[in-house]
């Protein structure tokens, strides 16, 4: 099916964020978003930063429902629909608001830049030889397809319900670890735990408790990176990851491979990174090569749901805005010589036994979850190039 194509310059409006500048910026702090905080149809709204914004720049720098926030830099043309996930938000000047007339469907957009970033067509609008931009002349040249609105309205009401459940999912598993993190703060830092009050109490834990290392309690190997050569996307060697991402799934997905096993995980290795911000968690289904990134940790005892919440109290705090790292950087032996307070072989059997549970409820979550993502990426290509009509 043949459709019109446009500039997209010519039917929507853009313009770029703020610059963050501390000694010429004026006006009171407000949340903003930056690149790293936009993935690929969502924000990942964990560790967002606050510039100074005046009152007359909320019209400006200000973003509204339907506006899609696309990257100028990193990956340019990566992008989402901002949702009022929070109110009054604000951009920064490496991200394009880019707001559509009312002759297409922003749903339609979106997802016409999540096929063409999937496809490489974005690529040819880059600028840079080898830090990769999209400025905003060449983002107003983009050449997309216009079908008739109500066409577009189908499209994107269509593959919008995809994205509704693949969210319904990830909030699922968010409250499911939420749970399992609750009972983890309730036992081993309130000291609430089955029995407590019969325990005896030194030194601020129960007499029968003791303060254990990292590396006494657990196996713990950090990533190094292979040379570029060893990269591939066509399933040669072993897997490849180089950071440790929280937006959605929880458990690592395989993208690029290597065929260097310099470092390797074990499948269902809780991952950690060691960089900003640290203390993100994933973990593997898979064996996987680990970048310099990354830490993959194993309990010794078996105990690998205590020590996966044991890790994100340590590291990720509720009290630090969009629970940020409190830490920007991990060496190994800052990561090794970490204190855990370990409690006594029933507490902590009692305590695995209900997370692991919960793990198990969300690994399933999870794997519906990729299950909806293959779909709609199935879907995508068919619906964008006219060959399945709604």
């Amino acid at each position: 099916m043949s459709w019109e194509k446009v500039k997209l310059g010519e039917v929507t409006e853009s313009c770029l964020g703020k610059m963050l500048d501390q000694k010429k910026n004026k006006g009171s702090y407000k949340p903003y978003l930056a690149n790293v905080n936009v993935r690929w149809g969502f924000f990942d709204l964990d560790n967002l930063q606050e510039m100074r914004f005046e009152d007359d720049e909320d019209e400006k720098y200000g973003i509204k429902y339907g506006d899609l926030i696309i990257c100028e830099g990193g990956e340019p043309g990566r992008c989402a629909i901002w949702k009022e996930q929070i109110p009054n938000m604000k951009i920064q000047k490496a991200l394009h608001r880019v707001r559509v007339h009312d002759i297409m469907d922003f749903r339609f957009v979106y997802y016409w830049f999540l096929l063409a970033g999937k496809q490489g067509a974005l690529k040819q609008y880059y600028t840079g030889a080898t830090i990769m931009h999209m400025p905003g002349q060449k983002l107003k040249e983009v050449l997309i397809d216009k079908p008739p609105l109500i066409v577009q309205q189908r499209i994107g009401a269509y593959l919008e319900t995809f994205d509704n459940l693949i969210e319904n999912n990830q909030k699922q598993i968010k409250l499911l670890e939420e749970a399992a993190q609750r009972l983890y703060k309730e036992w081993f830092v309130d000291l609430r735990f089955p029995g407590y009050e019969n325990c005896k109490i030194v030194d601020g834990v129960p007499v029968e408790w003791k303060k254990k290392k990292l590396d006494e309690i657990a196996d713990v190997i950090m990533g190094q990176s292979p040379k570029s050569e060893f990269y591939n996307k066509e399933h040669k060697g072993l897997p490849f990851h180089q950071g440790v991402g929280s937006y959605g799934a929880r458990f690592v997905q395989d993208d690029t491979y290597s065929t260097s096993f310099t470092k390797v995980a074990e499948a269902n290795s809780i991952l950690f990174s060691v960089r900003a911000p640290v203390g993100r968690l994933n973990i593997t289904k898979n064996k996987i090569v680990i970048g310099r990134g990354i830490a993959a940790i194993n309990s010794k005892s078996g105990f690998q749901s205590y020590l996966f919440y044991a890790l994100k109290e340590r590291f990720f705090k509720d009290d630090i805005l969009g629970n940020g790292a409190i830490f920007a950087s991990i060496s190994k032996n800052e990561l090794l010589n970490q204190v855990f307070v370990i409690p006594d072989a029933k507490i902590m059997s009692a305590y695995e036994k209900i997370a692991a549970a919960l793990d198990k409820k969300i690994e399933v979550v999870d794997m519906q979850l990729q299950q909806l993502v293959e779909a709609r990426d199935r879907l995508l290509p068919k619906l964008m190039n006219g060959e399945i009509e709604v």
